[in-house]
């Protein structure tokens, strides 16, 4: 069952800043892009201290590279750490993923093969991660239009060995789980079974496009009802401390996704009672 106390907010960008603010009472959270306040600077950083007396802040990073067979990015690590002692936040969150390779940053997410092998190395660098951050660290599932080859086991399975492996919790992203299944032609409900649900703290809730016949994870429109009730059903079943609603493209007005927010909250609460 969801926990009563679970919260609700946005990932916050900078178009709605200024009515965040004017409107807290609307939000019980928001989730920062870490990356955007890595780099010390006075007005972001006037601007961080202001956001941490308003609101609980929740960090979510986009580049530490867990999947990377070569270690974690190591300066990387080091400024979310800074950011994590700033911000103080009760968690914070990552993709299991990998964005550089040889030495390389590649630019975005990219999947990581679900065997054994990839098992042993995302453990790894999440040990890594959490002997240099203390706080508690939630693992996030990643949008992939296609089954990576050589794969031995289900995304669900892998999170569900990494979650008991490494002691982490879960920020289950609803719209990826979606979207992937429509593009596999599978029930989304059907691998939603397969995943560790008594782990899961936080949704992230996104609204998509379709590109020929691709579903595109682009976070630039409206939750889809079919969104909802996927996490109706997480809400239903797991522990959920908070629900980030994510928009990065076509943004709307901030009414608009406090509005999402206010019907994350209460389907929580609902699935609470």
């Amino acid at each position: 069952m969801a926990a009563a106390e679970a919260k609700a907010g946005i990932s916050l960008r900078r178009a709605h800043a200024a009515e965040a603010f004017l409107r807290a009472e609307a939000l019980d959270l928001i989730e920062i892009v870490a990356d955007h306040y890595l780099q010390p600077h006075p007005r972001r950083n006037r601007g961080l201290a202001a956001l941490r007396e308003r609101f609980t802040i929740v960090p979510h990073g986009l580049d530490l590279s867990l999947g990377s067979a070569e270690g974690l990015n190591v300066p990387y690590l080091r400024a979310l750490a800074t950011l994590v002692d700033v911000v103080r936040p009760p968690y914070w969150s990552e993709h299991v993923a990998f964005t550089r390779a040889g030495g390389r940053a590649i630019g975005h997410l990219a999947p990581i093969p679900y065997t054994d092998e990839a098992l042993e190395v995302v453990a790894r660098n999440v040990a890594r991660a959490q002997s240099a951050i203390a706080v508690p660290l939630a693992l996030e599932n990643i949008a992939c239009p296609f089954d990576v080859p050589f794969a031995t086991m289900t995304e669900g399975a892998f999170f569900k060995r990494l979650v008991e492996r490494t002691g982490c919790s879960m920020l289950l992203d609803v719209a990826n789980l979606y979207y992937n299944a429509l593009n596999r032609g599978t029930d989304p409900f059907r691998l939603l079974d397969e995943y560790p649900l008594d782990a899961v703290v936080q949704c992230h809730l996104a609204g998509g496009h379709r590109s020929q016949a691709t579903w595109i994870d682009s976070h630039a429109q409206p939750v889809p009802e079919g969104v909802w009730q996927l996490f109706e059903n997480v809400a239903a079943r797991a522990p959920l401390k908070a629900a980030i609603v994510e928009r990065d493209e076509n943004l709307p007005a901030f009414s608009e996704l406090a509005a999402e927010a206010a019907r994350a909250r209460s389907i929580m609460r609902r699935c609470a009672a």
